[in-house]
């Protein structure tokens, strides 16, 4: 029935506008008014008036003559409650409120939109909003929006889903300014019912949607998204802009809590599930814009070649693709020598090739180089020069002939450039008005291929069966926890008195690093609790003396004393469970700068060996781990290892929230965990 009912909210038959105004400037009229072109049912409902917009009103949704698929409420937020609940009772399918004054005013507008929540619960009512400014959707003239102007929109293949109204129109004018057509365009409010992963599920079943494109400013049911997003990238291509990457949670008693922000997380998991994450509108218009070229087969490492008429924009194109981690092979021998026999000598030819100026041969020479076996899609830019170069010409030539996916990027009079782009956007063909943006759709091209071979290798993130109920409450108990999931730590002793520690020191290698033992302690060394290098019995005395000054309850407090670990690189191994994506994992340089560095990778768990070794793979320091400046490779294995043994740690312990292991010391013969903290959601019971 939910089903069913969300597919009348998005292609409803009928229509009722509850709260219909005669006055123009009033919401209420604007909602009839958007829907004049509407080719089904409209019933206004006003008792005060005979007509709004030309058409005929009702006293009530009880006088309709029959159950409406859709009911828009432009009515005060104290009254959708009454108004869901009739909508209900009549029959219809969904509603949709464009009020304010719900969870985001607080207090009674919570316990407003609670009263929404469960009326949908109960009744199977799909609700949209409240606090939207609605949807869009052109190829039924069905513009179930207040804002006048989105009656302007043209049909086409583009889905759009944005938890703004505000965003959701943004992305749509910028796509209709780009002449491409929507599908579907929605804003979700305060998504008090119908949801992101909702709207995505229902477009990646549709056929007319071509491409998705998701806004994201908060996810309270993470995994579900997940879930969605990976069943739907392997269809088609979802672009998302997640926002909020400035934000600061409050102060996590762990680096992980610290470096898994929710932007970090949602990204994360976005990227983990096959889609492509990006930072603004336009390069979210861009990337989709990209797909009407088709998508590249997947592939790890899909190239790009860069045609260009002008050597400047193609280094530009160049520089920005291999910034992004996108490869731009060279051509082939054979492919040269044939490209060399159409171009002028002095130019490059190995790609990006550089032509001289535009010119007649462009379409000969890109069909030369679509025939190399290392391209996957080919990217041309030339300036606007009618006399020399006719693109549309070219591409009419070429699109027939070249399997994989054209781009064309340009510059020029804007009525020149703009009456090239929409001939070629009718033969698939994008055009992207500067070197940067067309470099950014190239990019998107490139990276879906990627994403989806990689999720063809590796099984969704999805929950597992919890382990035998653990917990370690302070480092040793970590420690020793670690060592049943393989996560070996150095020998170490734990002592309750300056006698027990005397009597250590003696059966330990030296020299010694001696730590405060506390479960109230989780930063040891901002507290002056950590002592390395402890050689000899007067050092030994010194920092016994040093953790006994530190202020806090001693009752639990003791000493840990453990043999100094052999050189490495160190590294930040953490697990948080996450509110809502649940439990997540994360890899990263260490050591006490681990958050000034900011260098780390992040997946849900579980994760597989394939995603264990990408994470090391996106390390910006990571020919640290390869050898640097001499210094012997560390042994990556053990550090995919170490991190698969978090991976189940996390998914089989539901009462662990955080797990630092900071630092992992990795070198040729393994890993050592040097450090470790643990949290959990019931620490009483350790």
């Amino acid at each position: 029935m939910r089903r069913d009912n969300l597919a009348r909210l998005f292609d409803p038959q009928s229509i009722a506008v509850v709260g219909a105004s005669a006055a123009p400037e009033k919401v209420g009229y604007q909602l009839v008014d958007a829907l004049r072109d509407y080719p089904g049912e409209v019933f206004p409902i006003n008792p005060k008036v005979a007509e709004v917009a030309g058409r005929r009103t009702y006293a009530s949704l009880a006088e309709v003559p029959h159950a409406p698929d859709l009911v828009l409420m432009a009515v005060p937020a104290a009254a959708t409650p009454d108004v869901a609940r009739q909508a209900a009772q009549v029959g219809a399918g969904a509603a949709l409120i464009v009020s304010g004054g719900f969870a985001e005013a607080g207090g009674a507008g919570a316990a407003l939109q609670a009263q929404l929540a469960s009326i949908c619960s109960d009744s199977g009512l799909r609700l949209l909003g409240p606090n939207t400014s609605g949807y869009a959707r052109p190829a039924t003239r069905c513009f179930a929006s207040f804002v006048p102007a989105v009656r302007g929109f043209r049909p086409g293949t583009l889905g759009i889903v944005a938890q703004s109204g505000g965003v959701n129109l943004s992305l749509a004018f910028l796509a209709q300014r780009r002449n491409m057509g929507l599908r579907l365009a929605v804003g979700l409010g305060n998504a008090v019912d119908v949801d992101a992963a909702d709207v995505v599920e229902y477009l990646a079943d549709d056929d007319g949607t071509h491409v998705i494109v998701l806004h994201l400013e908060g996810v309270p049911n993470g995994r579900r998204l997940y879930d969605v997003i990976a069943a739907t990238t392997p269809r088609k291509p979802v672009i998302v802009l997640p926002v909020g990457r400035a934000q600061v949670a409050e102060f996590a008693q762990s680096h992980t809590g610290n470096l898994m922000g929710a932007h970090a997380i949602t990204a994360a998991a976005m990227r983990q599930a096959g889609a492509i994450v990006v930072d603004s509108t336009e390069d979210a218009i861009d990337c989709a814009a990209a797909f009407s070229a088709g998508r590249i087969e997947p592939k790890p490492k899909p190239g790009v070649a860069v045609l260009t008429g002008q050597a400047g924009p193609g280094l530009i194109i160049l520089d920005a693709l291999r910034s992004r981690g996108v490869d731009v092979p060279q051509l082939g021998d054979e492919t040269v020598g044939r490209i060399a026999k159409l171009l002028p000598p002095m130019t490059y030819l190995r790609n990006p090739i550089d032509t001289g100026r535009p010119s007649p041969v462009f379409a000969d020479v890109m069909m030369e180089v679509a025939r190399d076996p290392g391209i996957d899609a080919v990217l041309t830019f030339a300036l606007d020069e009618p006399a020399a170069l006719d693109p549309i010409a070219v591409f009419s030539r070429t699109r027939d002939q070249v399997k994989q996916p054209l781009l064309f990027a340009t510059l020029g009079e804007a009525s020149s450039i703009e009456t090239v782009r929409d001939a070629l956007a009718a033969r698939k063909i994008p055009t992207f008005f500067s070197p940067e943006r067309a470099a950014t759709a190239a990019w998107a091209l490139a990276e879906d291929a990627k994403a989806r071979w990689r999720c063809s290798l590796t099984a969704p993130a999805t929950s597992i069966e919890a382990g035998e109920r653990a917990s370690a409450r302070d480092e040793l108990a970590a420690k020793q926890l670690l060592r049943q999931y393989g996560i070996e730590s150095p020998k170490n002793v734990a002592c309750r008195t300056h006698d027990e520690a005397l009597r250590a020191f003696e059966t330990l290698r030296k020299p010694i690093v001696v730590k405060v033992l506390d479960p109230q302690i989780a930063h040891k060394t901002e507290v002056n609790g950590v002592h390395l290098d402890v050689s000899d019995v007067e050092r030994l005395r010194r920092a016994l003396e040093a953790i006994d000054s530190i202020p806090g309850d001693r009752q639990e407090r003791g000493y840990l004393l453990e043999e100094m670990a052999p050189p490495g690189v160190d590294l930040i191994i953490g697990a948080k469970r996450d509110v809502s994506f649940g439990p997540t994992i994360l890899v990263g340089l260490g050591g006490t700068a681990a958050e000034a560095l900011n260098d780390v990778s992040i997946r849900l768990a579980p994760i597989s060996r394939l995603d264990a070794q990408e994470m090391l793979d996106e390390l910006r320091g990571r020919e640290l781990l390869d050898g640097w400046r001499g210094a012997p490779p560390v042994d990556r294995d053990a550090v995919v290892d170490a991190l698969l043994a978090v991976s189940a740690l996390i998914s089989t312990q539901p009462e662990l929230t955080e797990l630092d292991i900071n630092p992992l010391r990795a070198n040729p013969e393994g890993t050592l965990a040097l450090d470790a903290l643990m949290i959990w959601a019931s620490p009483s019971r350790g």
